[in-house]
């Protein structure tokens, strides 16, 4: 874990919540050991580990997922630049170890803010708060749609919603990284994968699925 500077200006661009605060108080958050940076593929939180702060994220992306017993895995949300992550949040105001785990998907830049910060800026900051808060509804909206897709949606039919979410039409991704996603098994979703190839609707490679028709891919996502 290597840590860096970063300059004010860049943290009140991506958190404008910050803006507020008197230059000493902005000044104080930029720490040198609260500044770090990781590898892609690294581990920034694990299930039951103590919280350490509150990361604001700066460069990267943060995979939040949870395990199971038998290895699978549910990626729950991922936390881009400018947003944080709520279940830091709730275990630092319910007092909790973690309870998902938080991979680099990429190389990362976050600040963490120590405990006794976060807990002051709840307290006495509102547009922090509100950021804070507002970030809670905007993830139980994602979390709350996650829970309806897995309980209610075929997985066919959840495979080709992820697959039409990415933007581009060839896609350098493993069918383990999707079983993930989905909360499913590498070969079930090879072997819908086969099938949508075998329809004409994709055209697969290694490490790499290629998108031929995306509307016959609506048409399995909204059935």
């Amino acid at each position: 874990m290597n840590t860096a500077a970063i300059d004010l200006p860049r943290l009140l661009a991506l958190y404008p919540a910050l803006a507020g605060l008197r230059p000493e108080q902005q000044m104080a958050l930029l720490q040198p050991a609260a500044v770090m940076r990781l590898p892609a593929g690294a581990q920034v939180f694990a299930e039951r580990q103590p919280c350490q702060g509150f990361p604001l994220l700066l460069e990267g992306r943060i995979k939040v997922g949870k395990s199971a017993a038998n290895g699978r895995e549910l990626m729950l949300y991922r936390v881009e630049p400018g947003g944080s992550c709520i279940i830091s949040s709730s275990c630092l105001l319910g007092r909790s170890d973690y309870n998902a785990r938080g991979v680099a998907e990429t190389p990362l830049t976050l600040l963490l803010l120590p405990v006794p910060v976060f807990a002051e800026l709840m307290l006495a900051h509102a547009p922090f708060r509100d950021f804070v808060f507002h970030l809670f509804a905007e993830r139980i909206a994602e979390l709350m749609q996650l829970v309806e897709e897995v309980a209610f949606a075929r997985l066919d039919q959840r495979l080709a919603r992820l697959l039409l979410a990415r933007p581009d039409d060839v896609l350098a991704v493993t069918h383990q990284q999707l079983a993930d996603e989905l909360g499913s098994v590498r070969e079930i979703v090879s072997r819908l994968l086969k099938g949508f190839a075998a329809q004409g609707l994709v055209s697969l490679g290694r490490e790499q699925i290629t998108l031929i028709d995306r509307s016959g891919l609506q048409g399995i996502a909204a059935v």
